[in-house]
């Protein structure tokens, strides 16, 4: 498909969420994807980071001795009530991982606890805790635990948040890239956040985790899709608008242009190395 055709597609489904349009989205990169699938297998599978069945990782790449790997956490989404780290179905979430891995990290792929059996902040505790396992065993597996990068995309952007807001003076990560998360900024709106959240208005304000990606030192960038529902893209604004206010200077963004809430994730290790550039500087510029 051209690039044109591509966009095209993306266009046309426009904000629309759901498992339609994730599935059209998985099929316009599913042959590239799964090239990549059957060039890099996992280096171990279903680590248990805590006591919950959910608390699992998958292991991509990694150093040698004496020359460990900065580490990449990605933190799928699934609107906190659904997703998965790697599925027999498709190569996707996977497909972070071995992104990782291609460009010299040892790429982490996690499950997390899911609403409503699990509420707010079951989310943001469990990556903390995947940040915990790896500062005591990612030696072991060739990561450098002092160069860790945290991405989340969707639900789990908003757990990354709600880590920097558990752990404000120590989160353990040098940096965290945020992909259409919701952080707070809007008001509660639909049926995942109050599985998350709770009914209660009041609870949700105060959960969500905006003031502390507000005023977080961990370095981040921003970024949120050209075909995103307007609440993410309001949500996105407002965070660059408040840390501006705060701390004088705009954060790291970036808009993916011809992309939607689902693409802007799934695409990442394709041909349109934008995103990917986005995330390799960052990284560099925070020391990883």
């Amino acid at each position: 498909m051209t690039t044109l055709a591509l966009r095209n597609t993306l266009a046309a489904l426009g904000g629309q969420l759901g498992p339609d349009t994730i599935a059209q989205v998985h099929r316009l990169y599913l042959a590239e994807q799964a090239r990549h699938a059957d060039e890099l297998a996992p280096a171990a599978l279903d680590l248990a980071y805590g006591p919950h069945p959910r608390h699992r990782l998958d292991l991509y790449g990694g150093g040698e001795a004496g020359a460990l790997a900065p580490i990449l956490v990605w933190v799928h989404g699934g609107g906190f009530m659904r997703g998965d780290k790697r599925s027999p179905d498709h190569p996707y979430e996977a497909h972070a991982g071995r992104f990782a891995a291609r460009h010299g990290f040892l790429g982490v792929t996690m499950n997390y606890r899911l609403a409503p059996q699990h509420g707010w902040p079951a989310g943001g505790e469990d990556v903390g805790l995947v940040i915990d396992w790896l500062r005591d065993k990612a030696q072991a597996h060739g990561g450098d635990p002092d160069r860790i990068l945290l991405v989340g995309t969707s639900a789990g952007a908003t757990h990354v948040a709600a880590h920097l807001q558990l752990r404000p003076e120590s989160p353990g990560i040098r940096g965290a890239v945020l992909l259409s998360g919701l952080y707070g900024l809007t008001p509660s709106d639909g049926e995942r956040d109050a599985a998350y959240y709770g009914d209660d208005p009041q609870a949700y304000a105060a959960h969500v985790p905006a003031e502390a990606i507000i005023q977080t030192p961990t370095p981040l960038l921003l970024c949120c899709a050209e075909f995103d529902p307007p609440r993410f893209q309001r949500e996105f604004i407002a965070v660059m608008q408040r840390r501006l206010d705060h701390h004088g200077q705009a954060p790291r963004a970036w808009i993916a242009t011809s992309h939607n809430h689902y693409s802007i994730a799934y695409h990442l290790g394709t041909a349109d190395h934008r995103l990917a550039g986005e995330i390799l500087d960052f990284a560099a510029a925070c020391g990883i």
